[in-house]
């Protein structure tokens, strides 16, 4: 069985799109239903968007769905924002949240995110949640790494696994802020998705998230068979920070000679420590994410400069070779072996 990995739906809101410099449209679905003894993590209606890292959603509102349409001019540095997405950043900017470098971990992890902005777009537009057409287990994997398994309804075991890890620069967001995007692989490609809660910095800094992701990868080659999963066909999938994850999973799976991934997917994966790319000056300004906000998460997850050149962390510098199939999706979809042209994003 082959995985594929089909192209969003026409509405931006069914399932999950991503925005470039991070902004993922997710938290836009049903609770996730525990199916085993550990707790899921909380989901709770809330009309505050006042969590960042919350899988929040509420009832489908009345009426009929209306148009996502923004109400004020593109931004400068946005000139080709969708319409949909230019109201989601105008709903993000109704929030009034501090520029990361202002706030500690702690602060930043409460404010509200682009998940919280997408959810509030959805009640001003009467977008009902999808339905929610996977079963979810919480797991504790090993001791400090848990993850949330999604298993689609009436599949047949074994079923392909995906191992997915969630953005945030290594430092913010939860498996709860991108529940979408894990259900939607699940539901799309009819595999079973392991998105995994790596432990994040400052308080656990590099290779911590790495060396998590990796654990929770091998522990999926072990164990596929108990959820459901063919351990022979097993792949990584990663967005933003997440993307640069999956891509070291497989790295070290290469050279720990541990069996490779079947298929990588890399989102938007920070590449590169290199902050004086062409995309970085270019992107002083934006939001919800820009240069500054990236100085801020390496600063925050790396224990050194130098960790900066590290080929887990610079993909771009890295040997890339005898790695699985892989896609990386920036502006379309190419090989990241072309070494993306420009580190940054």
């Amino acid at each position: 069985m082959k995985f594929s990995f089909p192209a969003p739906r026409t509405n931006p809101f069914a399932w999950t799109v991503t925005l470039a410099a991070g902004l993922l449209l997710s938290s836009c679905n049903s609770q996730p239903t525990a199916t085993e003894t550990d707790q899921t993590a909380t989901v709770v209606a809330s009309d505050t968007n006042a969590a960042s890292d919350s899988a929040a959603t509420t009832a489908s509102a009345s009426g009929a769905p209306g148009a996502v349409k923004p109400t004020g001019a593109k931004p400068t540095w946005g000139p080709n924002l969708t319409p949909e997405m230019q109201a989601v950043i105008e709903q993000l900017m109704s929030f009034k949240n501090k520029p990361l470098p202002e706030l500690t971990a702690a602060q930043a992890r409460k404010q509200p995110s682009p998940a919280d902005a997408a959810l509030k777009q959805m009640r001003a537009s009467n977008i009902p949640a999808p339905p929610l057409n996977v079963d979810t287990a919480s797991k504790t994997l090993l001791p400090g790494v848990k993850a949330r398994i999604y298993t689609p309804r009436g599949g047949a075991a074994p079923m392909p696994v995906i191992v997915y890890c969630h953005g945030g620069g290594w430092v913010i967001a939860t498996i709860d802020t991108y529940h979408a995007s894990a259900q939607a692989l699940a539901e799309k490609t009819g595999a079973v998705v392991v998105a995994v809660e790596y432990r994040k910095g400052p308080e656990h800094k590099f290779p911590a998230a790495h060396d998590d992701a990796f654990a929770a990868y091998q522990y999926v080659l072990k164990n596929a068979a108990s959820m459901k999963g063919d351990p022979n066909k097993v792949a990584v999938v990663g967005e933003s920070a997440g993307g640069g994850l999956a891509c070291a999973v497989s790295m070290m799976a290469r050279d720990r000679k541990v069996a490779l991934p079947k298929y990588q997917v890399l989102v938007y994966p920070i590449a590169g420590y290199d902050q004086n790319t062409p995309s970085y000056q270019a992107n002083t300004e934006t939001a919800p994410l820009n240069k500054a906000g990236m100085g801020w998460f390496f600063k925050n997850y790396l224990r050194t400069p130098a960790d900066g050149q590290d080929p887990r962390i610079n993909l771009v510098a890295a040997n890339l070779k005898g790695l699985p199939p892989h896609h990386h999706h920036r502006r379309g979809v190419r090989p990241l072996d072309e070494r993306m042209q420009d580190a940054g994003r």
